[in-house]
């Protein structure tokens, strides 16, 4: 069964005590594209600053990113009337390539880079470490811990950005609220992966508080991972966390039904694993991630802020993603309010959910530019999800979608139960 084709997604946005802020280049010949203002003021050429951005994999989450730090800057140029020439290229985890397009980057005399992730970060820190061209990241999950500023505070050096650091209480809660006697949890994440450690040690910190074993299984490639997961499995864990793992992500695709046939829910740190299959994926809005990127790195390059003394941005808004695909397979039913896990029906739990219908491979942009429905008129749409229009207490949306032209995305509002209460989880 291939879950990930035409797959359905729920987002919930977790309650307020469930806060977070998520972590996280195709050839190394980069193409310039414009982006920004091209009508300067009468009489005078408009200022072109260049823009180098290395994305480090292809995934739903990083594609965000990068889609809108394009978008912003050119909203940007527009505003203030100059222009920003973006070269972008993907190395797609291959470190021979990114540095190789970081060094094009550097002989193309770029006025800043932007960095997407931890290991493209840390490339470019140690690239401009003599001739200090500014570098913006973003999804960095733990700047601090992966030497690329001195404080999240007080950068120190010629390095700043945008942080998806990730409140892993917060799944470990969900994971609890989801299935109170949860016993063993078994950690899947790439020892090599900078944003994976911080996460990990809280999460043992978190189960050991809570007296629940865990289980640690690791891999550096798919094959390997395939095997950490069959692993998993004989281990007899009651769920699987992985961080903001992109060897993990890379590997979702070849994981996820060996978790759906043991009945093994697998909760993760960004929503591109549920995109791949996964049955939760919870982190901050990659979206939004990208616009502050953008932000800041005008702010460099038009206003002259110094990144050694720009505080690194970081977010706590939680919102989970559900692959509703996986979510059935695996005996939980989100649509009636109610889930069923192993035999027992447990209220819902966080005060949003929303409900998507996974689009097609598209942009960014299309899979969350959303219609409010109550105004765009699609009768057809809301006699199909009138259930859910039935329990909706806030805004129904319509979104274009891959093969069925139109989904749901709908806001639902609920008390939170006592779960956590009963469990004594502070």
């Amino acid at each position: 069964m291939k879950l990930h084709t035409g797959t359905k997604l729920v987002s919930l946005a977790a309650a307020a005590a469930l806060t977070l802020s998520l972590a996280a280049c195709s050839g190394p010949a980069a193409s310039p594209m414009p982006a920004g203002g091209d009508t300067p003021p009468a009489g005078e050429p408009a200022a072109v600053y260049k823009v180098g951005i290395c994305n480090y994999v292809d995934d739903a989450s990083l594609n965000q990113i990068v889609e809108n730090i394009r978008d912003r800057l050119a909203a940007i140029g527009e505003e203030k009337g100059v222009r920003f020439e973006v070269s972008y290229d993907n190395c797609n985890a291959d470190s021979n390539v990114m540095n190789q397009i970081i060094a094009n980057f550097i002989a193309d005399d770029v006025d800043l880079m932007v960095g997407v992730a931890t290991p493209v970060a840390m490339a470019m820190q140690a690239a401009t470490e003599d001739n200090r061209i500014p570098v913006v990241f973003s999804a960095v999950s733990d700047p601090v811990s992966a030497g690329v500023v001195e404080s999240l505070e007080a950068p120190g050096a010629n390095l700043t950005g945008t942080s998806d650091y990730l409140d892993t209480n917060s799944i470990m809660n969900l994971i609890l609220a989801a299935d109170p006697e949860a016993s063993k949890i078994g950690l899947l994440y790439d020892q090599g992966q900078d944003s994976s450690a911080t996460p990990i040690a809280h999460a043992k910190e978190f189960l050991e508080a809570n007296h629940i074993d865990y289980v640690e299984r690791t891999g550096t490639t798919t094959d390997e991972v395939m095997l950490a997961a069959q692993a998993l499995v004989a281990d007899g864990v009651d769920a699987v966390f992985t961080p903001t793992d992109n060897t993990i992500m890379t590997a979702e695709l070849s994981i996820y039904e060996t978790f759906i046939e043991a009945g093994i829910p697998h909760y993760t740190g960004a929503d591109s694993f549920a995109l791949n299959g996964a049955f939760l994926g919870y982190g901050v809005d990659y979206a939004n991630l990208g616009v502050e990127t953008a932000n800041m790195a005008a702010g460099i390059l038009l206003d002259g802020s110094d990144p050694a003394s720009t505080p690194v941005m970081t977010f706590d808004n939680g919102t989970a993603t559900v692959n509703t695909d996986t979510c059935a397979a695996l005996g939980l039913d989100l649509h009636q309010g109610r889930h069923h896990h192993h035999g027992r029906e447990l209220r819902r739990t966080g005060p949003i959910i929303r409900l998507v219908e996974k689009p097609s491979r598209r942009s960014a942009r299309q899979k969350y530019a959303l219609i409010p429905a109550l105004r765009a008129g699609n009768d057809a749409s809301r006699e199909r999800y009138a259930g859910h229009f039935a329990r909706a207490q806030g805004e129904a949306f319509v979104q274009p979608s891959g093969r069925s032209g139109a989904a749901l995305f709908h806001r639902l509002n609920h008390h939170p139960d006592s779960i956590r209460r009963r469990r004594g989880i502070a």
